[in-house]
């Protein structure tokens, strides 16, 4: 018998807040994360903007030691695993810990440890590179650190589809669950990919904005947008089986009820046409809840600000929710957020599990021209307060990945 899934605790670190709660009550504001590039001299980039985490003091959160060798996107991801093992409350010390995982995602890795390790190979040479560059480097490594900080002993994997990562690494988590693989599991995404060799690749592939203005830069589904800002930072999930949480009198802030994906099978960059495949993700999603489309209230929309993301997004949404989808309230928080690549899935993984408990639909900021073939409602500029009950996340990833979860207050 298929058991039901629920989140007890969600962790955050994002441009707009050091942990879930400031993240969450800056996106309500519509608070933009966007500034110019501080963490190195971006003088020589055509782009010079970015959404960086502010103020993160990995030492204070993880001693001197793991702070020294873990990349930076492990320690968002540990970090942020911790502070949502906390609001679950759980005692790990009097569970079963081989029936936890830990299933944590990373669209690029420790490409920052890798860039300046690269360096440290041609100015001084092979035998000064560090020990530590590929247990650093490598993708899965914030999962690993996870499982390690925590002693989870179940299924430890990394799944890797670009921006699509956070979503499908709940979605697996989601799936062990149900199955009665395991009862528990940190799952989400985390990215520190803001360095000059990820900004300057992402412009070479024409993804990023060209606007110098962080206020103007990114903005979802705007007739004038023309590309997204990279960003960085974690979001996680706790979740556990409902009679698992049942059984320890848990504080259960939503249900996960469905889960999508698909594949476009069309082009490395760019959406299918149509948005077909992520129309696909949604639907199977959707069926998976066993609910009709007509019962969601709230999408939090991939939304990343390119021209053809946002105008197949929208079709993909037109076909899914058919006559309903002029009713139903969707944002980008990417607005605010920038894309936060691996980690987007699960920090808006986040937002979605907020929305429910507070009745929020947050909004999607720097909306000003609007465009015939974006045409819904995507909350401009001001959160809304929403009687919401049942909220669906989409990502969607280089590749062809599309992913889809589906979340429902409890």
């Amino acid at each position: 018998m298929s058991k039901r899934v629920v989140v007890t605790g969600v962790g955050a670190i994002t441009p707009v807040g050091l942990d879930a709660n400031e993240s969450w009550a800056s996106i309500k504001n519509g608070e933009l994360g966007i500034s110019n590039i501080k963490s190195f001299d971006a003088s020589n980039l055509q782009v010079k903007i970015a959404a960086e985490v502010k103020g993160f003091d990995s030492e204070l959160k993880l001693g001197k030691k793991d702070s020294r060798r873990l990349d930076r996107f492990s320690q968002f991801a540990v970090v942020a695993a911790m502070e949502a093992i906390d609001q679950s409350g759980i005692d790990l010390e009097n569970e079963d810990t081989t029936r936890f995982s830990s299933i944590v995602g990373s669209g690029v890795g420790g490409i920052m440890t890798l860039s300046e390790q690269f360096d440290v190979l041609h100015e001084k040479g092979p035998d000064r590179i560090s020990p530590f560059l590929i247990p650093m480097m490598l993708p899965d490594m914030a999962s690993g650190n996870v499982s390690m900080k925590l002693g989870a002993r179940g299924i430890n994997y990394s799944p890797v589809t670009a921006c699509a990562t956070g979503t499908d690494a709940i979605g697996q988590a989601y799936d062990l669950i149900i199955k009665g693989d395991i009862d528990m599991a940190i799952a989400g995404g985390t990215e520190a990919a803001i360095c000059p060799i990820a900004i300057a690749g992402f412009d070479s592939v024409k993804a990023l904005s060209s606007v110098s203005d962080p206020k103007l830069a990114c903005r979802p589904f705007d007739k004038e947008r023309d590309g997204f800002t990279l960003g960085e930072g974690a979001g996680v999930l706790f979740i556990e089986s409902l009679d698992h949480a049942k059984s320890r009198n848990a504080n259960i802030l939503a249900e996960i009820i469905g889960y999508g994906a698909s594949s476009d099978a069309h082009h490395i960059t760019q959406p299918s046409i149509g948005g077909e495949g992520a129309a696909r993700a949604m639907n199977i999603a959707i069926n998976n809840a066993s609910i009709n489309y007509s019962d969601v209230n709230y999408v939090n929309a991939h939304g990343t600000s390119t021209p053809l993301n946002d105008k197949f997004e929208t079709l993909s949404m037109k076909t899914v929710f058919k006559e309903k989808a002029p009713d139903i309230s969707i944002s980008s928080t990417k607005s605010m957020t920038g894309h936060l690549l691996g980690a987007a899935g699960g920090v808006e993984a986040v937002f979605c599990v907020n929305s429910i408990l507070d009745g929020i639909a947050p909004p999607t900021i720097n909306y000003k021209t609007p465009d015939e073939d974006c045409d819904l409602d995507y909350t401009p500029n001001e959160a809304r307060e929403l009687d919401l009950n049942i909220a669906m996340s989409n990502n969607l990833g280089f590749g062809g990945h599309n992913a889809s979860l589906i979340f429902r207050k409890i």
